[in-house]
């Protein structure tokens, strides 16, 4: 397994999934978010989780989600982590964390050194920050888009919490994101697609090679 965590995001199929866990994922992620080409429902959610190693960490996408959704994701799932993707504020994130127990990820979404600065107040409330490019003003998705921001963002840059990179990686730039931010983890969706949703094994293959060169 690579000295750097790789999450693959937004499996959907058996056949991707073990792509993934082959390629040398330390996380898997599955999306439960109706409007995401990525969702999935609680049924497919507990057969792909079925298929994972014990070593291999399961994370839910969430964006803005209520208990029962929470609830029925976690159990179908057997999730180990929680990734809050929306406009959760620091108290919902904490209370999230308290109830449920899981390891909360929170995404901040950044387009300039400012917005760095808001994941301090998620340092009582999550146990990482995944900071990913912020979306185009009215996007119906808040990731997943491909978009990227600066990584050199980061250089320099004091983390308050355990972090990972997100937004825009593939194959052909993931080593120079690496090489820029020295990110512990990094969170590859579209990036390994050949089409909104649909993961390409390939491309997983590619992303994880990519990463376990480093």
């Amino acid at each position: 397994m690579s000295r750097i965590a790789i999450k693959i995001c937004g499996l959907s199929t058996p056949e991707t999934l073990d792509a993934a866990i082959k390629a040398g994922a330390s996380h898997i992620g599955m999306v439960f978010f109706a409007k995401s080409p990525r969702h999935i429902d609680f049924d497919r959610a507990a057969a792909l989780a079925a298929r994972v190693p014990g070593h291999i960490r399961r994370v839910g996408v969430f964006v803005d989600p209520d208990e029962e959704l929470l609830q029925r994701a976690i159990s179908s799932g057997d999730l180990h982590a929680i990734q809050l993707h929306g406009k959760e504020t620091p108290e919902r994130t904490a209370a999230i964390r308290t109830k449920y127990g899981r390891d909360i990820w929170k995404a901040i979404s950044v387009k300039t050194r400012a917005d760095l600065g808001t994941g301090l107040a998620y340092i009582s409330a999550a146990d990482m920050l995944l900071y990913d490019a912020k979306t185009p003003e009215g996007a119906a998705l808040p990731g997943g888009m491909g978009v990227r921001f600066d990584w050199k963002l980061l250089q320099d840059f004091r983390h308050p919490l355990p972090w990972g990179l997100s937004g825009g990686l593939d194959a052909n730039n993931v080593r120079d994101a690496i090489a820029i931010t020295d990110a512990p983890l990094v969170d590859v969706s579209s990036g390994v697609e050949s089409a909104p949703g649909i993961k390409d094994v390939d491309k997983v293959a590619a992303f994880c090679q990519a990463v376990s060169q480093l």
